[in-house]
């Protein structure tokens, strides 16, 4: 085989030490490198000679240095912990717990070396080897995480093993590496979690002490020319930035137009409506601990980002590279589906599917699908407002000839702060115009008969939103409603909802997606307002860490306490995030960050609740898989779901307020 190649020796923590030139290779470069211990300290007097010649083998029994380590080593494909390099490791106890440390990238799963190296027959099933007592093999991996500088010991989430067997395999394994004396065992479950308080022999690290030593994050990966743009959040809402700005901001923001490219300088969840809508876009997206500093001798200047799964680079570029680049790389509009303006009548949404999205939206339509799953998904009756009663205010209204002036206008289209406030006199306008009589009492009747004296929530649902290629998260305003209630009128709620249409956010999103704005229409789905929630959250039904067709299959969670956004979360509050195991055996969940609006030790979640909302995520995956592919690069369908744990008379109970295709990687 081949000598493979080294990562590049850096400083500490990655970063070179050569000084800010015309190409800041300001790269976290995750690689294992000569950082804290790696290299060959631990090679003693006794030990065998280092192998440097970087040939790996299939299987070592020892470690004794660098050299040996990065010939067997390779990335994970689980990216849930960036900036790290992995061993798949076997403790064969029919041996004497003798340690294997094998060629990762040549054998990629446990299984596959055991029948070409250690004679387990080829017919014979594997996966007791997680779960008997009796098993004859300790599956696990040693990874070396670059930032906080940890080396790990770890085996899946869902696995069995004893105290008794995880102390021997790991100081088997501490015994024949170089780095024995710093490993820990890093549990990687609620339950290894509990069993690893009573390993007094064996050190530990949890995940949010790894999670706390990591500066760079990848959220969405990609690349992109642009103009660097330094700005605070709190800023954002008084300052225009556009679809050739490369933003670095000092946390995640709530609310952003479209950009070419975003830098936070604190953490990010996944499932912020920042990463979704990045996601979408195709843009590149990153957390980078002390961004505006790193960034700030670039404040204005053109730039080529690119983010990995393990290092980011940028490098100054002229404009001219940039409009070329930008030039070849705009994405295709996207083409929705024109609205049928056929149904003016409220509409039952336990009646449609995915094909009444032209007549009463993605959203509106993709509920309906909610309601037709079973038992396992509750879901309160909903009712919508179809595009046809929109697109009639506009008419009523004059609105309709005043919309196709408005995109008519060169200036319009050409300045970013002219277009903001004509957008803002539009919802305005419309705010103040009336709606049709017929129509508030005819939605006014519906209500009474369907949802006496119960608060509503009217909620957006346009043509273009919730979409297979256009998700919208975040871009619309929901708005109360209630049947004499003064403070939250009718007529209001649907205006509220309507004018969103023409949000500033929205309008610049659909823009750069190409979406032709007078093809929009606004259907309002109504729907019973949660009140008092115990606890809500944001799930993904797919392991977006590490989604390939083949991987373990797992739901992505975030949960918070009450009605606190996981989204849109208030400055230094943090949500649950954990992936669910729910196919296996105990439903095991690995934690990456806890809620700090509990107390520390506890969960948002009980293990039964977290059972509920598999079982929900489950159905809802299998109903929406009957419409929709899995993205490029996924091997299960995600979908996007939101839920709220609600205390009724039958006990505390999940239920499901949306659901959508969440939009993969870079799509």
């Amino acid at each position: 085989m081949p000598a493979r190649s080294s990562p590049p020796r850096l400083g500490r923590h990655g970063r070179p030490a050569r000084a800010l030139a015309r190409v800041l290779s300001l790269a976290v470069a995750l690689a294992v490198g000569a950082v804290g211990g790696v290299g060959a300290a631990g090679c003693g007097e006794d030990d065998p000679v280092c192998d440097t010649s970087g040939v790996s083998q299939p299987g070592r029994n020892r470690l004794v240095c660098e050299a040996e380590f990065l010939a067997q080593a390779d990335r994970p494909f689980d990216a849930s912990l960036p900036g790290a390099y992995t061993i798949k490791t076997l403790v064969d106890r029919a041996d004497g717990y003798k340690p294997w440390m094998v060629d990762t990238r040549v054998y990629p799963l446990h299984r596959l070396f055991a029948v070409d190296k250690l004679g387990w027959p080829p017919g014979q099933p594997f996966i007791d080897e997680y779960f008997s007592p009796g098993r004859r093999f300790l599956l696990g991996a040693i990874t070396y995480y670059e930032e906080p500088d940890v080396w790990t010991y770890e085996l899946a989430p869902y696995d069995t093993a004893s105290a008794a067997m995880i102390s021997k395999a790991f100081h088997a394994l501490a015994d024949a590496t170089y780095f024995g004396d710093r490993l820990r065992f890093h549990p990687v479950s609620e339950q290894q979690e509990a069993l690893a308080k009573t390993l007094t022999d064996v050190p530990t690290v949890l995940t949010e002490e790894i999670w706390g030593g990591i500066t760079y994050q990848p959220l969405n990966l990609g690349e992109t020319y642009a103009r660097v743009h330094v700005i605070d959040e709190a800023d954002l809402a008084t300052t225009y930035v556009g679809p050739r700005e490369l933003i670095v901001l000092d946390r995640v923001p709530n609310d952003l137009s479209v950009v070419a490219g975003v830098i936070t300088d604190a953490l990010q969840t996944p499932l912020s409506h920042v990463n979704v809508l990045s996601q979408q876009r195709g843009t590149p997206n990153m957390a980078l601990i002390g961004a505006q500093d790193r960034f700030a001798p670039l404040d204005g200047r053109w730039v080529h980002l690119t983010v990995g799964a393990f290092a980011w680079q940028v490098a100054e570029v002229t404009a001219d590279e940039a409009q070329r680049w930008f030039d070849e790389h705009r994405p295709p509009p996207i083409q929705v589906a024109p609205p049928d303006y056929s149904v003016t009548d409220v509409v039952d949404l336990d009646t449609v599917g995915v094909a009444d999205i032209p007549r009463v939206g993605g959203k509106a339509a993709h509920y309906g699908l909610l309601r037709h799953i079973g038992a396992s998904v509750r879901v309160a009756h909903g009712l919508a407002v179809p595009v046809a009663r929109y697109r009639q205010f506009l008419i009523d209204n004059g609105f309709d000839v005043r919309i196709h002036a408005m995109l008519a206008d060169p200036d319009f289209r050409a300045d970013g702060n002219l277009r903001k406030a004509a957008l803002l006199r539009l919802q305005a306008d419309m705010m103040a115009a009336p709606v049709s009589p017929a129509l508030v009492a005819a939605v006014t009747a519906r209500l009474e008969a369907d949802f006496p004296a119960t608060r509503m929530k009217f909620r957006s649902s346009t043509t273009a939103e919730d979409l297979a290629n256009f998700v919208g998260a975040g871009l619309y305003t929901s708005a109360p409603a209630a049947v004499g209630d003064p403070e939250r009128p009718i007529d209001v709620a649907l205006k509220t909802v309507w004018a969103s249409v023409w949000n500033f956010r929205a309008f610049e999103e659909r823009d750069y997606a190409g979406i032709d704005h007078e093809q929009v229409a606004m259907a309002v789905l109504m729907t019973p307002a949660y009140i008092d929630e115990l606890a809500n959250g944001v799930a993904i039904t797919a392991n977006i860490f590490d989604p390939r067709p083949g991987a373990e299959d797992g739901f992505y969670v975030n949960a918070q306490l009450g009605d606190a956004s996981v989204v849109l979360p208030t400055a230094g509050v943090t949500a649950d995030q954990f992936l669910l195991f729910f196919f296996h055996n105990g439903q095991p969940a690995t934690y990456y960050v806890h809620s700090n609006l509990i107390a520390p030790g506890q969960t948002v979640l009980t293990r039964a609740e977290m059972f509920m909302l598999g079982q929900a995520l489950t159905g809802i995956r299998e109903r929406f898989r009957r419409d929709y592919q899995p993205p490029p690069g996924y091997g299960f369908l995600p979908v996007d779901v939101e839920w709220k744990l609600i205390d009724t008379p039958q006990g505390r109970q999940i239920w499901i307020k949306q659901a959508r295709p969440y939009p993969g990687r870079g799509q």
